[in-house]
């Protein structure tokens, strides 16, 4: 659900920076990307895996007490942690931010699609939002950074 309220709220701001401010739109794209999409989609993330983990794991389709479920949690930190200083920081360190978010999110990716069909794993959290988001929120931020990179 956070991944539909905040690529909302990464669209609006986006437009509202675009056209009201008259900020550049591969850049701001770029930015409020990595802030909401990545920053603070990350820090929900390791909320749920440190906080209400059997909960997630039960969405997920993992036993509950995954000693993996605080690994993630704190993977996702940093992630959040990255993005958020993507306010500040710029140039290669979104070049960092993006590599490896998207290593991360690909690989997720990839364990879901393992678990699905390996262990018949259909949960929603593992086949269903979460494996698509893994897709294809690297692919747009690359896509991104590239076209920042090129313009």
């Amino acid at each position: 659900m956070h991944y539909t309220i905040l690529a909302i709220i990464w669209i609006i701001a986006s437009i509202v920076q675009i056209v009201v401010f008259k900020f550049p739109v591969i850049e701001t794209l770029l930015v409020n990307f990595l802030v909401i999409n990545v920053g603070l989609s990350a820090l929900f993330a390791f909320m749920g895996h440190a906080f209400s983990a059997d909960k997630v794991a039960k969405y997920i389709g993992w036993p509950a007490g995954n000693p993996f479920q605080f690994e993630v949690a704190v993977t996702n930190l940093s992630l959040g942690m990255l993005g958020i200083l993507c306010i500040w920081f710029r140039d290669n360190f979104w070049i960092a931010t993006v590599i490896g978010y998207s290593v991360f999110a690909f690989g997720a990716a990839y364990g879901h699609v393992r678990e699905m069909v390996k262990n018949k794993n259909k949960s929603p959290g593992n086949a269903g939002p979460p494996l698509y988001v893994d897709i294809i929120k690297p692919l747009i931020v690359i896509g991104l950074l590239i076209a920042y990179l090129l313009s």
